[in-house]
């Protein structure tokens, strides 16, 4: 916004008097809403642990090295568990979150008033509930177990796979479809031969994106019942082996750094 100076000449500001102002009480307000919610927690939360934390931190760590490295033969098993989780529900997930998809993305949905906003509701639901509180939903449906946390896994990532993948569909290249269509192909012709390949890259690098979110996830599950490693983790927390708890963190440590690797290696090689 040009301004003049004592001079008269023609100065450059960022933004007028008015935006100005109306910045700085935004700052204000923000400050206030801040130093108030500082206030609320402040009141609430025992100060004596919080000073006193790195006392017990140090303790902790003086009771969980060294690890207990002979405790590792207990871990294959709990493990494969956990990467069985994150990889059948990722596996679940994709089967149900391609179709909600197709219904969510405008240039496929069969009707945009009725079946598009059930898609949206269907996706909106499932992201919104962390795959802990499913899991503990599951559990008290169908029992703990491994199976338990594999459904609460698909529950979770259908809505983030399907929200990526529809706007995914609706950037495809529209030419690739009408010339389709214009040699008389069904719908499912169209979808198959129009849309699916260029669709691909994009869904198998979601797959492998979703997988390592749920490999990171499927290791806390045990914690609530839902099998994995997670599980024997809350064993040795509940009786304080410290030892064992720091062993256990190192191989899930190893898990999620592996299964980092491998998802860069597979999306480097997608896209």
């Amino acid at each position: 916004m040009p301004t003049l100076d004592v001079d008269g000449l023609k100065t450059w500001q960022r933004r007028t008097q008015r935006e100005s102002i109306w910045h700085w009480v935004l700052w204000l307000v923000g400050i206030a809403v801040f130093a108030y919610c500082w206030q609320k927690i402040s009141s609430t939360t025992t100060w004596f642990f919080v000073w006193d934390a790195p006392r017990v931190a140090e303790d902790i760590w003086s009771r969980a090295t060294p690890p207990k490295w002979e405790y590792i033969s207990q871990l294959g098993g709990p493990i494969w568990d956990t990467l069985n989780i994150a990889t059948l529900g990722t596996i679940i997930a994709l089967m149900l979150a391609i179709p909600v998809a197709f219904l969510a993305a405008r240039n496929t949905t069969p009707s945009a008033l009725f079946i598009r906003p059930i898609a949206l509701l269907i996706i909106v639901a499932t992201r919104s509930i962390n795959s802990l509180i499913w899991a503990l939903l599951l559990i008290a449906i169908i029992g703990p177990g491994v199976f338990a946390g594999v459904i609460a896994i698909a529950i979770r990532s259908i809505g983030f796979c399907a929200k990526l993948l529809y706007e995914a569909i609706e950037e495809i290249d529209e030419t690739q479809v009408e010339a389709i269509a214009a040699t008389g192909a069904s719908r499912w012709q169209i979808m198959a031969y129009g849309i699916v390949p260029q669709i691909m890259p994009a869904l198998a690098g979601i797959a492998v994106f979703r997988w390592d979110i749920n490999i990171r996830e499927s290791t806390v599950l045990g914690l609530v019942g839902a099998g994995g490693i997670g599980l024997q983790l809350s064993s040795s927390l509940n009786v304080l082996a410290w030892p064992q708890v720091s062993l256990i963190l190192l191989v899930i440590l190893a898990a999620v750094v592996i299964s980092e690797w491998v998802s860069a290696k597979v999306r480097g090689a997608i896209i």
